[in-house]
């Protein structure tokens, strides 16, 4: 899911910033240039760790910037199929909940929390299962395994991220804790 990568691309410094420090402004600008930029094989870039190596400059004519070489270092979150994460429900709407899991949110279909049939809550925001009577609501922690992928470099707000809690061991940390405590108890 996060990662560390070692990245190498070029860097324009505007002509008004050439007598500032360059790392500081080449690390500003890779900031602007990267940050919550999608890429297919790093996945989504959180943040700019460090700078390794900055090259020579080039100017090129009829521009008044110069370009650099830069290789650094980057933390990316990239989600991978069938990865189990954890995150929290920040939205309920009748077909499901939304899930924060990084820098990125997934949706759980109603389909895809239990076994019961589940009943939308509206006036609350919350989903309850009909038999369980297992609620889901805003701000409840999860557990999900990530089933459906479709990552836009393009634009990544409109990526999707299709998630699941009908297998074992997945589903809000409380009803997690609730079994764990039954299975317990049962011991004892």
């Amino acid at each position: 899911m996060y990662a560390r990568v070692k990245i190498k691309d070029t860097v324009r410094v505007p002509p008004d910033r050439l007598g500032e420090d360059m790392e500081e402004v080449i690390n500003e600008l890779l900031w602007e240039q990267f940050e919550g930029k999608l890429d297919r094989e790093c996945g989504i870039i959180v943040g700019i760790e460090s700078i390794e190596e900055i090259g020579e400059g080039r100017i090129i004519e009829g521009d008044g910037g110069v370009y650099f070489d830069v290789v650094f270092n980057a933390i990316t979150f990239k989600p991978l199929l069938q990865e189990v994460v954890e995150g929290e429900v920040v939205e309920v709407v009748e077909f499901g909940a939304f899930v924060s899991i990084g820098p990125m949110d997934g949706l759980l279909h109603m389909s895809q929390i239990m076994d019961d049939y589940i009943v939308y809550d509206e006036k609350n925001k919350r989903l309850i299962g009909k038999e369980t009577k297992k609620s889901l609501e805003e701000g409840d922690a999860v557990r999900v395994r990530i089933v459906a992928l479709s990552l836009k470099e393009r634009d990544p707000t409109k990526s999707k991220i299709g998630l699941t809690m009908r297998q074992p061991w997945l589903g809000a940390i409380k009803w997690l804790e609730e079994e764990i405590k039954k299975i317990l108890e049962e011991k004892a």
